[in-house]
């Protein structure tokens, strides 16, 4: 049957796909606009299945806190290649899912993906599935971490490959907690602290610290004593509150925090990146 230009440019409004898609979506539905709407999520479903196996290295890191500033979310909606990470429509449904959890203090990616699509009327998790049919790449949300405190800041660096959110006992300058954000993004934390540490990780810092005070020619009661040294020291570097501060390396992130309100400390940090 014919389609009228009109019919397909209202059809590609309501869900944003191609224009020749979107007149072979008509047609087959016959004219039939809702029909057209569910060929093409249907589409974009045999797209997904198609692309289900393909890497996601690409996309965005975006993270914010709520107007209250108790609740905060970092999310990667990834991609398999730059170009489309770096689409303006792209960033906006991935910056649409942040704004959208923040609302409701959605807890899990589960909930968020139930949640209806803002101006859609369909959910999250199918819309997703549109702009993989739309896009023709497998997209996904791989992040998804929230934060509650009673104050929680946040950091998305430049290009929107790395993001960090920190929470904080009791209520600091928006300054401060964004320059802890920026400290966690910038020197990469393992852990919180020495006590947030996974055992693990702290016996191959010590076995590796006692290995190269053998390598240097150590007895080995000596060396274990130097091995102990090392990990104090590395918890020094390793851990978000014993950090020097790299807007004043004369202080520790604690302190630097203490300063700001004698009651406030660090409680948490979460930092996700591209590589």
């Amino acid at each position: 049957m014919s389609i009228t230009a009109a019919e397909v440019n209202n059809l590609r409004k309501q869900t944003g796909a191609g224009m020749m898609d979107c007149k072979k979506a008509l047609q087959e539905a016959e004219g039939n606009t809702e029909k057209a709407i569910e060929i093409l999520r249907l589409k974009g479903q045999k797209v997904a299945a198609k692309r289900g196996d393909r890497e996601t290295g690409e996309g965005v890191i975006l993270a914010s806190s709520n107007g209250e500033g108790d609740f905060g979310v970092l999310l990667s909606l990834n991609c398999e290649t730059d170009f489309v990470a770096k689409n303006e429509e792209f960033v906006g449904v991935a910056q649409t899912l942040v704004d959208l959890a923040l609302s409701n203090k959605l807890q899990s990616k589960e909930a968020l993906m139930e949640q209806e699509y803002p101006g859609s009327g369909v959910s999250v998790a199918e819309k997703i599935t549109e702009q993989i049919g739309k896009i023709g790449e497998k997209i996904e949300v791989a992040v998804y971490h929230t934060m509650s405190a009673s104050q929680v800041a946040a950091y998305i660096h430049p290009g929107n490959r790395l993001a960090t959110l920190v929470g904080f006992s009791a209520s600091v300058d928006s300054e401060v907690g964004r320059n802890v954000a920026m400290q966690a993004a910038a020197m990469a934390p393992v852990a919180l602290d020495e006590t947030t540490i996974p055992a693990d990780l702290i016996e191959k810092e010590r076995a590796i610290g006692k290995e190269l005070a053998i390598q240097e020619g150590k007895p080995e009661e000596m060396a274990e004593k130097i091995a102990e040294g090392r990990l104090k020291k590395w918890f020094k570097e390793a851990t978000l509150v014993n950090q020097m501060f790299i807007k004043d390396n004369k202080i520790n992130v604690a302190a630097y925090v203490k300063a700001a309100n004698n009651d406030a400390v660090l409680t948490a940090y979460c930092r996700e990146a591209l590589d």
